[in-house]
């Protein structure tokens, strides 16, 4: 029998495969906290990673932005051959990393950014991501790569070929191109494709993606043995604790898995009282102490 997610401890998070962390964050009812931190930067703090900050303040999943599959960095993990595994070490957290599937063909609404090929989602990459030992992978696009959701989806299969962690598939924010961000329909695409999650933004943070939008993906997703994560992917993890405290319950009704808060803060991480701040609110002080107290060595 499995632990939910909330009483997992890092010796736990060691021993887990990818069906096991997504059955251990279902057990949690709603209650897993995914911090995104950009890992190619210094952080707040030099001498420490992003991930232990996150976890310190009520985080339970790292998602690694700007991570480079091929040339392997994470501020504050830097002086291991494998800063994944160094990261896991300090953090006592899965560690999870953005890979990018860029559609060269996309519609552009703003000037496409150039990434590094080790962040884009390839054979390689995600090859690398299973031999790095990542945790989890997220199909996504950062602002103005060009991604698309049928890039994405076109991705699914072939990460799941390579790939035995969790695969989350879906997108913050436009990421440059011109197209409906996510919908009933490309949610089920990604669902048909392989996605273990599927990522939404958080309603509240993309123009017209409304409640019931999300309560009718997440029905679909839970009806079809898939998860849902809402994202703060547009830079509102940096609004105020009374923002994030209305974006978490909100999303916590429409019944999503995981929430997630973006990187949008100092040294690439979220302000980490707005980190605490949706920790609370999606399961409260008790909860979030025992996250932020437990070592990395239990």
């Amino acid at each position: 029998m499995s632990k939910r997610l909330l009483n997992c401890v890092a010796s736990d998070f060691r021993k887990m495969t990818g069906k096991e962390l997504k059955k251990a964050i279902e057990a949690a009812e709603g209650r897993t906290v995914c911090c995104e931190t950009v890992c190619s930067r210094p952080t707040m703090l030099n001498e420490l990673s992003n991930a232990e900050i996150a976890k310190a303040f009520g985080g339970d999943m790292v998602l690694l932005n700007g991570f480079d599959c091929i040339d392997p960095l994470i501020y504050g993990a830097e002086e291991s051959e494998n800063p994944v595994q160094r990261a896991k070490e300090l953090s006592g957290l899965p560690i999870g990393a953005n890979l990018e599937p860029v559609d060269m063909n996309a519609e552009m609404l703003e000037t496409r950014i150039e990434i590094s090929p080790g962040r884009t989602c390839t054979v390689e990459t995600v090859k690398r991501a299973e031999e790095l030992g990542l945790d989890f992978i997220c199909l996504t696009g950062n602002p103005g790569t060009g991604v698309t959701n049928e890039t994405i989806e076109a991705s699914l299969a072939m990460v799941k070929q390579h790939y035995s962690g969790l695969v989350i598939a879906g997108k913050m924010h436009g990421a440059g191109s011109k197209e409906p961000v996510m919908n009933l329909d490309i949610a089920k695409r990604f669902i048909k494709a392989g996605a273990d999650v599927i990522l939404v933004p958080a309603v509240g943070t993309v123009p017209g993606f409304t409640d019931e939008e999300l309560v009718e993906i997440v029905k679909v997703a839970h009806a079809n043995d898939a998860l849902v994560l809402s994202a703060i992917g547009t830079s509102q993890e940096g609004s105020s604790r009374e923002v994030i405290e209305q974006i978490a319950i909100r999303n916590k009704v429409a019944g999503v898995d995981i929430q997630h808060i973006g990187d949008a803060g100092y040294g690439g991480l979220a302000t980490v009282e707005n980190i605490y701040a949706l920790s609370v609110a999606i399961r409260g002080v008790r909860h979030t102490v025992a996250r932020m107290a437990r070592s990395a060595i239990r």
